[in-house]
């Protein structure tokens, strides 16, 4: 559930307010009276969400992620350690 606070809470508590962001994974929303509202998140779900977003950008890119899921919930694919994996996409190789 996120947290919500106001700027001068914020800033009063600052270090704990981060702390439950990292440690918690918690969103803190920031009321900011006479400005827009902003929101505290991870650093690297931000990222994660970040290159959903880029990745669903181009429409057939979208399609082709929506028909592999799919078909993983059809009990398609097959599994891989992870140097299978790099061995199947030629990541194995030296450089």
């Amino acid at each position: 559930m996120p947290v919500e606070t106001t700027y001068t809470a914020l800033r009063a508590g600052l270090a704990g307010f981060l702390d439950q962001v990292t440690d918690d994974r918690e969103v803190v929303f920031v009321r900011r009276r006479g400005a827009r509202d902003v929101a505290l998140v991870p650093a690297d779900e931000l990222a994660g969400l970040m290159e959903t977003a880029h990745l669903l950008r181009s429409p057939k890119n979208a399609q082709r992620l929506a028909e592999s899921l799919l078909e993983l919930d059809r009990g398609g694919g097959e599994v891989m350690t992870l140097e299978e994996l790099r061995h199947s996409v030629g990541l194995d190789k030296a450089s």
